[in-house]
């Protein structure tokens, strides 16, 4: 346990730092925004497409490891979905129903990656990358077609397989497998700006991921969102390591899927929330407990994996 607190409190440090430095005066407040876009449209993506398109997914169950990912998210989904009565009939309104959705449904890829390159090496980024690319699209379907439904903006389509085709991360990932599995090969200098681009995405990522905390909203959360950090930080990690446990993956392939499932959510939801006509406040705040909790909890998921699989 001690070496699972050890390897994530750098994560956790570079968090603390982004959220330090966005409420200092070292930095000019108009720099956030940019950042959080070139993370988005940029180092984010490369990070994807260079570890995906240069990783060896042999010995990897790709296949026991889609079932188990996509179908826990679908069944997180299915389980919010049907606590939208209650919520309704305790006056949560549609706006704030989307980020409870998203919140509980969306994972922190920045945090993910960062840790599993600190706990498992390139086999943990790797396997990282890999449900990451498994789980974006279902993930962001199922999300922006609730943002899109209950927002209560217009109930636009098209709007909606807009917002697919062009995700950056979706085009990031489904690029890196294709270049993967015909066997392209980039030109170096090409490669290696992409690569330069992706070593500074993690720790540029946790500082901004940090940047959109607020440490008040730590401090009196609504029932609304503790039930968005149980159902994420305990619920999540529940059905997929069930899931993956049941389909026979093992050992240090069973830890990073653990891992996934037990990140907080991720802070582009917020965006999201905000150009969709979602709750963005109720999104930043779940975000921010969800953040705090999870260094308690990412160590102890870890530990009761291991211990349930025998290692």
């Amino acid at each position: 346990m001690t070496v699972v607190f050890e390897s994530i409190l750098p994560v956790f440090l570079l968090v603390l730092l982004g959220a330090w430095l966005k409420r200092s005066t070292l930095i000019d407040q108009g720099l956030w925004l940019g950042l959080e876009q070139f993370g988005y449209f940029i180092l984010f993506p490369s990070l994807l497409f260079s570890t995906l398109a240069q990783a060896d997914f042999a010995g990897l169950k790709a296949d026991a490891t889609a079932i188990a990912t996509i179908g826990s998210v679908s069944l997180m989904s299915v389980v919010v979905l049907l606590l939208w009565p209650m919520l309704r009939n305790r006056q949560v309104s549609g706006a704030s129903f989307t980020s409870v959705f998203q919140t509980a449904t969306r994972w922190n890829g920045f945090m993910a990656l960062a840790i599993a390159q600190k706990l498992y090496g390139p086999i943990g980024l790797t396997l990282t990358a890999l449900v990451m690319t498994l789980v974006i699209i279902p993930i962001n379907l199922y999300n922006i077609g609730v943002l899109v439904w209950f927002g209560g903006g217009n109930r636009d389509f098209r709007r909606f397989f807009a917002k697919i085709v062009t995700n950056p991360l979706i085009v990031a990932s489904v690029l890196g497998i294709l270049v993967n599995m015909i066997g392209l090969k980039i030109y170096g200098p090409v490669m290696a700006t992409i690569d330069m681009l992706a070593s500074a995405s993690l720790s540029l990522g946790l500082v901004m991921v940090g940047a959109g905390l607020r440490a008040s909203d730590a401090l009196k959360p609504s029932r609304t969102a503790l039930l968005a950090v149980f159902l994420k930080l305990i619920v999540m990690p529940v059905f997929m390591v069930s899931a993956s446990y049941l389909l026979g993956i093992r050992g240090d392939a069973l830890l990073v899927i653990a891992l996934g499932a037990a990140v907080p959510t991720a802070m582009n939801g917020y965006l999201l929330a905000k150009q969709m006509d979602g709750d963005a406040e109720l999104y930043a705040a779940v975000a921010t407990v969800q953040t705090v909790v999870s260094f308690f909890t990412i160590p102890l998921v870890l530990y009761l994996t291991a211990y349930a699989a025998g290692g």
